[in-house]
């Protein structure tokens, strides 16, 4: 059949296009195959060269919600790409409805969006009822994180204890655990696990780094100059890992590596951690008996991170073995702006208490001593200058 105007000559214009009002394949007219191109919903999934890849803002979520092809990718997209954490909820709340409730994986993006907004019990609710519907590692973690933020260590150990009943040997899980174990300063235990870890993932560098930490403040340099080695030659290279390399070199007497490690840690450091190394190479100065040295290196600290307390609490130290009384009145204002910056370290208490005692203001070092005490209860040294001040005060 031949429609009227099929055999006529292609349109080039509008006005051409309206004289034709039909065409061989639809009884459309051709405007209204145009118009339909260009409705709302297709425009705003459309990119322009300078604009946004979608226009989110002009989305009808509700109806994207019931389409499970598009649905998720758009999700992920809103929540990982375009960082909207409102519209990304919206989204989850109508996929989830659309879905009758019945799809764990719309309940652990609805958690989500929940923990980034800070509503955590409701977080809690939406992983509770994912993991009831399908256990998954993901709902597992998150889970944990949320009792994390909630300061209920105990209650994540829980978590993660349970996921490891149901899916043995998963490193993530044992991760987890570790991380927990260590911010609760039970070391021992968190070693433990990061060596099954090791046993699991060979490659796992958390696991390598922090067996390493351990075995470095357990007095064996030379073991944990084995593990930094390995990252070395598993690729990893930076400032963090070539000062550790030189702490260890140090320590193991090994100090043909130990200046070189620590001119590769100053050629990588960034604006972070470039104080760190200064005030590592300081302790190296001072192990060889330069003082001149070491006081360069903490200026040098300070220089780069005003509120690095440790270097402040050195370098008041230095100034105090310096002697005379421009040195004293220095170090007491290094040690009263350590204390002022990181009030969680007992260092600069308990120098400021023996400096105080030594200038004869014993009020001042009996409080100062106090609070030494309050950050660590189990210092010998501030224990046995406590008693000394309090024998003092009963005599008078």
């Amino acid at each position: 059949m031949s429609r009227p105007g099929q055999l006529s000559e292609a349109s080039t214009s509008l006005e051409q296009a309206l004289k034709t009002p039909r065409t061989a394949r639809s009884a459309r007219p051709v405007t209204s195959q145009a118009a339909r191109t260009i409705r709302l919903g297709t425009a705003s999934m459309l990119s322009q060269p300078d604009g946004p890849f979608i226009q989110v803002a002009r989305l009808n979520l509700a109806n994207y919600a019931t389409k499970d092809n598009i649905s998720k990718p758009l999700f992920q997209y809103i929540y990982y790409h375009e960082n909207d954490i409102s519209n990304a909820m919206d989204l989850a709340v109508e996929a989830t409805k659309a879905c009758q409730f019945k799809d764990w994986w719309w309940k652990v993006q609805l958690g989500k969006c929940y923990f980034s907004l800070g509503l955590t019990r409701d977080a809690e609710q939406q992983f509770r009822s994912a993991l009831k519907q399908n256990p998954t590692v993901e709902a597992l973690l998150r889970l944990t994180r949320v009792y994390v933020r909630l300061d209920q260590p105990l209650s994540a150990l829980d978590v993660c204890r349970a996921g490891l009943d149901t899916f043995p040997g998963e490193v993530t899980l044992m991760t987890e655990m570790a991380r927990i174990l260590e911010g609760l300063n039970n070391i021992p235990a968190s070693v433990k696990y990061y060596k099954e870890i090791l046993q699991k993932d060979a490659t796992n560098i958390e696991a390598i780094a922090c067996i390493g930490v351990n075995h470095f403040y357990s007095d064996q340099p030379e073991v944990a100059l084995r593990f930094y080695r390995r990252l070395l030659q598993m690729g990893l290279y930076s400032g963090e890992l070539f000062n550790n390399l030189g702490l260890c070199c140090f320590f193991a007497q090994q100090y043909d590596m130990t200046l070189s490690c620590f001119e590769r840690a100053l050629s990588l450091a960034v604006d972070e951690n470039a104080a760190d190394v200064w005030y590592n190479i300081s302790h190296i100065a001072i192990g060889v008996g330069d003082v001149r040295l070491a006081t360069q290196c903490l200026q040098l600290a300070i220089s780069v991170d005003r509120n690095h307390a440790p270097a402040y609490n050195n370098l008041g130290v230095l100034q105090y073995a310096a002697g005379g009384a421009p040195g004293a009145n220095q170090a007491q204002g290094y040690f009263q702006a350590a204390a002022s910056l990181a009030p969680y370290l007992y260092e600069p208490h308990y120098n400021h208490a023996i400096l105080s005692k030594t200038a004869g203001d014993m009020q001042t070092s009996y409080v100062v001593v106090q609070k030494g005490l309050k950050a660590y209860p189990a210092h010998s040294g501030s224990q046995a200058l406590l008693k000394e001040l309090e024998k003092h005060f009963s005599n008078l």
